[in-house]
C-alpha cells in the first residue's frame, strides 16, 4: 500500500489580510495551538469587517490564552502597527 504526498500549500501573500492576522498572534502564548488559529481568525475578521473593536474581537475569540488579556491586547496592537495597520 502506498500513500501519497500531501498537496502543496500555497501561503497568502505578506500583505494579505490575513497573513497580518495570523502573524499579528504568532508569540501569544495559548493552551493548544487551535486556540491561538481561533485568535487569527477573530482579527481577520475584525479587520475585514471592521465591525466592533479590537478588544471585542479579542475577548470574543474565546481563546484559552495564558498571558493577561491586556498584554494580547498589547502584543496585537503593536504587531498591527509594526505591520502599517491603522486601527
Amino acid at each position: 500500500m502506498t500513500t501519497v504526498a500531501p498537496s502543496k500549500v500555497k501561503e497568502f501573500s505578506t500583505t494579505s489580510l490575513e497573513r497580518i492576522a495570523y502573524k499579528s498572534v504568532a508569540t501569544i502564548p495559548t493552551r493548544e495551538p487551535n486556540d491561538q488559529y481561533r485568535l487569527g481568525y477573530c482579527i481577520w475578521k475584525f479587520l475585514s469587517e471592521r465591525k466592533g473593536t479590537l478588544e471585542e474581537a479579542i475577548h470574543t475569540a474565546g481563546a484559552r490564552i495564558l498571558i493577561p488579556e491586556a498584554e494580547v491586547i498589547r502584543i496585537v496592537k503593536e504587531s498591527l502597527k509594526e505591520q502599517g495597520v491603522a486601527l
